[in-house]
């Protein structure tokens, strides 16, 4: 255990955006969204270095200092006003995840129940 508070992430990956006008307006109000939650992006559509397949869209990531803070954010009043700017001009996937805690190592996992392959 530690004494550092677990995060959370708010993670999209998003294909065929439709860049215009609701985009924009998205683009513009979403920050002022994320502040009551400490939210601050980490990674949004940066073009990457693919080095195994073929990345399938723009890769968005935002942490929240709070292990419930993306979802707080993602279900607040001010988000849920400009969400439709972006769900009908892009397609993809958010999802929110709770970090992890440090020291961690990957077998960290299999203590959680994760299959082993055996």
């Amino acid at each position: 255990m530690t004494d550092t508070p677990v995060k959370s992430y708010a993670v999209g990956l998003l294909s065929e955006v439709r860049m215009g006008a609701d985009i924009a307006e998205y683009l513009r109000r979403i920050d002022d969204t994320l502040a009551p939650f400490s939210g601050r992006f980490l990674v949004h559509g940066n073009v990457p270095t693919e080095l195994e397949g073929t990345w399938p869209g723009d890769l968005i990531v935002i942490e929240f200092p709070q292990a419930e803070g993306a979802s707080a954010w993602y279900a607040s009043e001010g988000y849920q006003a400009i969400l439709p700017l972006r769900t009908d001009n892009a397609d993809g996937v958010v999802a929110v995840f709770e970090g992890v805690e440090h020291p961690h190592r990957a077998t960290d996992i299999l203590r959680n129940g994760a299959a082993t392959g055996a």
